[in-house]
């Protein structure tokens, strides 16, 4: 647990004193940051439920992990569930992303998050660094938070977009199983980060209309920031969706074409050779046994024109397939 406080709007202490930022939570001229990361969640619930006096319902939503963006009005505050990414996450581990949940009020703010997020941290070190920052309010610490997550957010996609250019690259030249795997996985990951980003956008839309008490009209153009980043981020995500549909509908093209090319080359050769195996089985035969008055099949005028027969006629029948463009 650590915490920012600033009291009456001069001076940022950092501390992990719970109780000092109890009393500061009575004056609205202090602005409070406690930011919940390795207590217990008995630790946890003791301090949204006693100190901050945030409903059971909220808080609950809170310590249960529901990987789905929400927002809910409780009056005096308001809860907020969303989704982190890492940003050294690779692409196939997007259905694993953090879930951290906010309690935003009027001159406090409260963030939850099991595991360590590197988006709190920066965060955090601005306003540690800089306090005219915390002069803003609230308000103004959940939008950097957000606007962080939304940078991140497109970070990934640019790394999906090099990865969709390159498969554009080989899907002509070497489509292999690789390949193919390759192409699945992207297209697994962009379907996981719409599904973070969709009901995401839809929470900062919900912000940047006003809608809530906590939140003061002046305050709503930062959200309505947030939200055009992270409606350009669903846009991106579904361009790419079509992007790896058309890599992948080529692929099966590409490899149904190089089939179709094998079969026309063994077809070609069975047809070649198919004359040579009907002359070579019929005189195979036996029907025709060396006798007087049948000498003439098995002297060598017979073997040689025979011969000539094989040569002459796969070639024949080469050169007929090439005139017919068939190869």
């Amino acid at each position: 647990m650590r915490i920012l406080i600033m009291k009456n709007g001069e001076g940022v202490e950092a501390t992990d004193n719970m109780a000092e930022a109890s009393i500061e939570l009575k004056n609205p001229a202090s602005l409070i940051w406690v930011d919940l990361n390795d207590e217990s969640i008995v630790e946890t619930r003791h301090i949204l439920t006693d100190i901050f006096n945030f409903h059971p319902l909220s808080v609950d939503d809170a310590l249960v992990e529901t990987h789905i963006p929400k927002i809910d009005d409780w009056e005096d505050y308001l809860y907020l569930s969303i989704i982190a990414v890492k940003p050294d996450q690779p692409l196939e581990d997007l259905d694993k992303s953090i879930e951290m949940d906010v309690f935003l009020g009027k001159n406090y703010i409260v963030t939850y998050h099991p595991e360590d997020i590197h988006v709190i941290n920066l965060v955090w070190k601005n306003f540690q660094h800089d306090e005219r920052r915390l002069l803003r309010g609230s308000n103004y610490i959940l939008y950097q938070i957000i606007d962080e997550l939304a940078n991140d957010y497109m970070a990934m996609i640019d790394q999906i977009d090099m990865e969709v250019e390159s498969i554009e690259d080989q899907v002509m030249e070497k489509p292999d199983n690789k390949l193919l795997q390759q192409i699945f996985r992207i297209k697994r990951s962009l379907l996981n980060l719409r599904r973070i980003v969709a009901p995401q956008r839809e929470v900062l839309n919900k912000l940047s209309r006003g809608d809530f008490g906590v939140i003061d009209q002046k305050e709503r153009m930062y959200y309505r920031d947030v939200y055009d980043h992270l409606v350009r981020v669903h846009d991106i995500t579904e361009s790419l969706r079509d992007l790896v549909t058309g890599a992948l509908d080529t692929y099966l093209s590409v490899v149904n074409n190089r089939l179709n090319d094998i079969m026309k080359t063994l077809t070609i050769i069975t047809t070649i050779f198919m004359p040579l195996s009907f002359l070579t089985g019929f005189f195979g035969m036996n029907f025709f046994g060396p006798g007087n008055q049948l000498n003439y099949w098995t002297g060598s005028p017979a073997f040689f024109i025979i011969l000539a027969i094989f040569l002459i006629l796969p070639v024949s029948m080469f050169l007929w397939m090439r005139k017919r463009d068939w190869m």
